[in-house]
């Protein structure tokens, strides 16, 4: 919001804390010390000390230094919120009459305390100040938090000013929380597993391992176009050819795609390779790695999100697309779509916008997303995909017009994709090839042809499977969150446009 928008009395406000800061600054010499090292956190006093009576608190003097905002204020306590959670402080009403800093302050600054620990009659602990000068601001805030109870009441407003969002809502200081662990969790596990973890280029001459529109971007010294990755699966595929039999990258890239509740054009995955296996041995791991995250971070395997049970006890189901097809409506026999033309067909029931070079694979897969995607709350992995729309993975050797794939599906949203990888270098720039017809005939989410990756099947990559997890939808359900830009701390938003200030504007402020 800008000083424009602004409702009149939040820039008095504003102004009034203005001049408490030149005050300080006057009284001080330095408004903004960084003198105080703190030597206890709130979360840790309450778990050691909370339950314990009053009196066998104070009979152990115990000397606390603590540091934090200022989030309520009540006679001679305020309440300070640290990272880990909120404990008072008391300052006596001798100590407040010589206490400028306790005449300075507001809601939302950041201060310090230095005394012993005691409880108050309502039960909660505080930090009892035995000293004015003990009692210190060290951030003035200049701007008034939203209302306590109600936070900010504009969705957009938290998305934008996520810092104050995080200052406000517990909720969403615990939503990033998980989002932490669930990324420590996995590298974790994958660790145990002998994997190694690897840094691979953001900027690429092609982009490659998926099919998605790049970001386009400009190298001046090298006067080289050049794109945000969409994937770092050629290149990590190259190290296993290198040798490194088990590596994984967790890893930020960028799809030139809208944004919805499931999309953002950054995010964040995790992807991992590992020689001699194939995609059954990942679906197996898949299951492995999320009972381990739910047990570790929600401590159960029953979960709900969005007014379902999802119980990660049991084995997660595993059907083919074409079976799913056949499962999520029912009124299509196999011989329907078992056909060009009968797939053809259905497809133009669904007015699917059909294209001259597709085949059966991708009607398969169009009639897939279409009437199937949305219903599949899972946990359940779909296998089988047309080879004509997976031009990386293996074709299955019993039936070549699919592959060894699955997608992994939870809560109506896809959030894994693996499988055996495509190592035949001659099958691979055949494939190639035919993505970069698909991309001369208008697809923008083709694939380019990928010359040095050719080279590197060359020297041979062994059988390998590899697999990618979307980080953000995981922790959106992990969460319990509908959209995505509840578990982005910085979520894409459009800009708000710039208002140019008037010169009274300007002499307001």
């Amino acid at each position: 919001m800008t000083d424009q928008q602004m409702p009149q009395d939040e820039n008095h406000i504003i102004a009034e804390r203005r001049q408490k800061l030149e005050r300080l600054a006057t009284l001080r010499g330095n408004a903004f010390p960084n003198d105080f090292k703190p030597t206890h956190q709130a979360g840790a006093l309450q778990a050691a000390y909370a339950h314990l009576e009053k009196a066998d608190i104070e009979a152990q003097s115990i000397a606390i230094a603590v540091a934090g905002r200022v989030m309520r204020r009540g006679g001679p306590f305020v309440a300070l919120k640290d990272v880990t959670g909120t404990i008072q402080a008391y300052l006596g009403k001798q100590d407040q009459k010589v206490s400028d800093d306790w005449d300075l302050l507001d809601i939302g600054d950041w201060v310090a305390a230095t005394g012993t620990l005691s409880k108050s009659g309502k039960g909660e602990l505080y930090v009892n100040i035995t000293d004015a000068k003990d009692f210190r601001i060290m951030t003035k805030t200049l701007r008034p938090l939203p209302d306590k109870f109600h936070g900010l009441a504009d969705q957009e407003a938290k998305y934008r000013q996520r810092y104050v969002d995080l200052i406000i809502n517990d909720e969403t200081r615990r939503a990033f929380i998980v989002r932490s662990k669930i990324i420590d969790g996995i590298r974790e596990f994958l660790k145990k597993r002998d994997y190694m973890e690897v840094e691979t280029p953001m900027l690429q001459v092609i982009p490659g391992g998926a099919t998605a529109r790049p970001f386009v971007t400009h190298h001046n010294a090298m006067d080289l176009e050049l794109f945000l990755r969409i994937s770092p699966e050629l290149f990590l595929k190259r190290l296993v050819v290198g040798g490194y039999e088990r590596v994984f990258e967790i890893n930020r890239s960028y799809r030139n795609e809208g944004v919805s509740t499931r999309h953002n054009p950054e995010f964040t995955m995790i992807e991992f390779y590992q020689a001699y296996a194939d995609y059954k041995d990942l679906m197996d791991l898949t299951e492995d790695m999320l009972r381990e995250l739910a047990t570790s971070i929600l401590g159960t395997l029953d979960i709900e999100y969005q007014g379902r049970q999802y119980d990660f006890a049991q084995p997660f189901e595993r059907v083919s697309m074409f079976d799913a097809i056949l499962k999520h409506n029912p009124t299509l026999t196999a011989d329907d779509i078992n056909t060009f033309d009968g797939a053809k067909r259905v497809a133009e029931g669904l007015r699917i916008k059909i294209a001259d070079s597709w085949g059966i694979g991708r009607l398969h897969t169009e009639i897939f997303e279409e009437t199937v995607e949305t219903h599949l709350f899972g946990p359940v992995f779909i296998t089988e995909y047309p080879a004509e729309i997976s031009p990386l993975a293996r074709r299955n050797d019993e039936n070549p017009l699919i592959t060894d794939r699955f997608e992994f599906f939870l809560g109506g949203r896809e959030l894994a994709n693996g499988f055996s990888e495509l190592n035949d270098p001659v099958d691979q720039a055949a494939r190639f090839r035919d993505q970069v017809m698909e991309k001369d005939a208008g697809d923008d989410e083709a694939m380019f042809y990928d010359a040095d990756y050719i080279t590197a099947l060359e020297y041979g990559l062994p059988p390998t499977a590899g697999e990618g997890i979307g980080i953000d939808r995981l922790v959106m359900f992990f969460n319990n969150t509908a959209t995505i830009k509840d578990v982005i701390l910085f979520p894409h938003m459009k800009p708000v446009p710039v208002v140019t200030k008037k010169p009274q504007d300007a002499a307001d402020a």
